[in-house]
């Protein structure tokens, strides 16, 4: 592919609810396009932007694709997002990388939840938008309903350019408002036809007038004069409202048949900011930074492949100047000098190799060993850090135990090289609990993560239930004696104290001495404490850790000669088995803090789960985006799967923090069964 100039380039992420049919969009484009010879489906497992294996298998995307076309002597890099929520970060680099989002619409369902967050991050970036409502051949296909739901969701700012035109349920043609042409497809080439006489095609230029007035004052004040807008106000009108987010274009077809996806390149072209007109960038450092080839490099990674076979494949794009293998280039991140490799540029899964990547375009580098995603790579001239990439944090957390002994090691270098090409996914080893932990977006992310590990790494992994951090204590007070006495010819060893256990505010062990006398010799205090703390790591119940115990040693005897460390280290340890349980020993459970960020129609489903999960509501205040935060308090055994509830109960809409806050006293049924199970995990170690 030949290299292309900032103006001549558009860069557009397809992003929205997963089953809108986004890879079949970006499929037709390219085959439009002559970027593909074929047309291939999702079902089939033959397009160009899901190759992944999982994607093939599970026949939806779970990465970010980037796929480059020309079109009308324009580059248009596409970049297919995925559209299940667990896989969100993927529409977060997309977004990074893009000037505008493209959302794509069923014509068959209600406006979804992934729409909405996609409409969200474009704003939220001040990128360009776009509406597709793709599948106008399915048989319960509605455009005219999902065009009414559009305007209700996201207002008057949906400006419908291209429209079906539709008899006895199927699309006759589609008209061009913007152009007053209509186009039908004959034997899958599109045709100019004559325009329809259809009552309805007034209404949408209605809906077009009143989306331009909103693009600036004048427009607005013809607009409720009544006063026609020119050819010229329009064609100004639209693309100052895409540029500047005012305006959103509407455009539509069947993906999987091919329709709609000319007509939508052709509107790309025509009116989607080219990364020379879009806004630039300051930098951290207070610098701006144009998209201008001739200044000093910098560019961003916005995505990172990590495979065993093939090596690590960085895409970035570039802000600024050009960017070729023998570019000097500093990773402001790690402020060290990297050397670039083989530049590509990459359709899917084919690479070509490229001389160079411009100001404004879109490319990929092997083998940077020491770059991550969010890097930003400038000129040792002209040192900036730009904007990177953003994540969310990991909500879901499950225990994961190799399937073969002594294979951990494999896990942690998988998941090590997982976590490169997915910042979401956290990993590590819980120190009390002993299991290594992932961490992940929801159940689908941790499914993808696990089948990953066994296709790329070659490690079968299970996942564990996740257990609790759980603590002992005591509420009363017991003195009683730990007398340690043993003859075996020769030296015999002896120790013997009397320590009283009492209740106190404390992480951990509160140790004191009140002998008199000199019945237990100084020197022997450290070796009393010493045995005491040992136990303190394994508490009688359950074995959990003990906190919260003041140990008063104030007696006991000696031998002059069979006394040791030793003999009193072990006289206390039998000490403290004997005086805990005479000391109401209770177990504690850990409380976490819960902040939930939920649509108010939502609010009295959520207060009933964490009811039924054991918490206490704290109260309410009203958030961002017409959401309500809900503050509680929950036990954290009991939120083991709430993210999945959450994204049941608020369809994705919801999202949630929840941080550990202290431990409280486990009610007795809960604390029996705990005790139980640690029991019964005891028995099979």
């Amino acid at each position: 592919m030949k290299q292309y100039a900032a103006k001549d380039i558009r860069n557009v992420l397809i992003a929205g609810h997963s089953g809108a049919g986004k890879t079949s969009l970006a499929e037709a484009m390219l085959f439009a396009a002559g970027a593909s010879d074929r047309l291939g489906k999702t079902a089939d497992g033959n397009t160009v932007c899901d190759f992944d294996p999982e994607e093939i298998k599970r026949k939806t995307s779970v990465s970010t694709a980037v796929a480059p076309l020309e079109w009308k002597g324009n580059k248009i890099n596409v970049i297919d997002a995925p559209g299940l929520f667990d896989f969100v970060g993927g529409v977060n680099e997309g977004v990074r990388a893009c000037e505008c989002v493209i959302i794509t619409v069923s014509a068959r369902s209600d406006i979804p939840v992934g729409a909405e967050k996609a409409n969200a991050a474009a704003l939220k970036a001040g990128k360009a938008r776009m509406f597709f409502v793709n599948q106008l051949d399915a048989d319960t296909a509605n455009f005219f309903k999902t065009f009414e739901k559009l305007k209700d969701t996201f207002g008057s700012c949906v400006c419908p350019i291209v429209v079906p035109c539709i008899e006895n349920d199927a699309v006759k043609c589609y008209v061009n408002l913007f152009e007053n042409k209509a186009y039908e497809y004959v034997n899958g080439k599109l045709t100019e036809c004559a325009i329809p006489e259809l009552k309805h095609l007034d209404e949408f230029r209605a809906a077009i007038n009143e989306a331009v007035a909103e693009t600036s004052e004048e427009l607005m004040e013809k607009f409720f004069n009544d006063e026609p807008f020119t050819t010229d106000e329009l064609k100004s009108g639209i693309s100052q409202g895409v540029k500047d987010g005012t305006l959103a274009l509407l455009y539509c077809g069947a993906a999987t048949e091919a329709q709609g996806a000319d007509l939508l390149l052709n509107a790309i072209t025509r009116f989607v900011p080219s990364p020379a007109e879009a806004a630039g960038e300051t930098s951290e450092e207070g610098t701006e930074v144009k998209c201008d080839e001739n200044d000093p490099v910098a560019a961003v990674i916005f995505k990172t492949v990590a495979d065993p076979f093939v090596g690590k494949m960085s895409y970035f794009k570039v802000i600024s100047g050009k960017l070729s293998s023998d570019t000097p280039v500093v990773n402001m991140r790690t402020d060290t000098q990297e050397k670039i490799g083989k530049i590509i540029t990459v359709r899917g899964k084919k690479q070509e190799d490229a001389p160079y990547i411009g100001a404004g375009d879109i490319g990929a580098v092997t083998k940077l060993a020491n770059a991550a995603t969010g890097d930003t790579f400038c000129s040792p001239s002209r040192k900036v850090t730009l904007a990177g990439v953003s994540f969310p944090e990991a909500c879901l957390s499950m225990p994961i135990l190799p399937v073969k002994k002594g294979e951990e090691e494999k896990i942690a270098q998988g998941l090590l090289k997982l976590s490169e090409e997915d910042p979401s996914i956290k990993y590590g080893t819980n120190t009390e609990t002993k299991q290594m932990v992932l961490s992940g977006q929801g159940d689908q992310h941790i499914d993808v993560i696990v089948s990953k590990l066994k296709s790329k790494f070659g490690v079968d992994v299970i996942l564990e239930t996740p257990r609790v951090a759980y603590r002992e204590t005591i509420r009363k007070k017991a003195d009683v004696q730990g007398r340690h006495k043993k003859q075996s010819g020769g030296h015999g060893q002896f120790g013997d104290v009397w320590i009283r256990f009492e209740p106190c505010e404390s992480d951990g062990l509160e140790f004191a001495e009140e002998v008199v006398g000199g019945s237990v010799p100084k020197n022997f205090f450290p070796a009393v404490e010493k045995g005491l703390q040992d136990c303190m790591k394994h508490g009688v119940l359950a074995g959990y850790p003990v906190v919260g115990v003041r140990a008063v040693l104030h007696d006991g005897s000696y031998h002059p000669v069979d006394s040791s460390e030793m003999a009193f280290k072990t006289a206390a340890s039998l000490a403290f088995k004997a005086g805990i349980p005479q000391a109401a020993p209770t177990l504690l459970e850990p409380i976490g803090t819960l902040k939930a960020y939920i649509p108010n129609d939502n609010m009295g489903d959520v207060m009933g789960e964490v009811s039924v999960r054991r918490g206490r509501v704290l109260g309410m205040n009203p958030a961002q985006d017409g959401m309500q935060e809900l503050m509680a308090e929950v036990p954290m055994a009991e939120m083991g799967d709430f993210a999945t509830f959450m994204r049941q109960c608020a369809q994705g809409r919801g999202s949630f923090t929840f941080e550990f806050t202290r431990y409280e006293d486990c009610p007795s049924n809960v604390a029996q069964k705990v005790i139980e199970d640690a029991k019964a995990r005891e028995g099979e170690e």
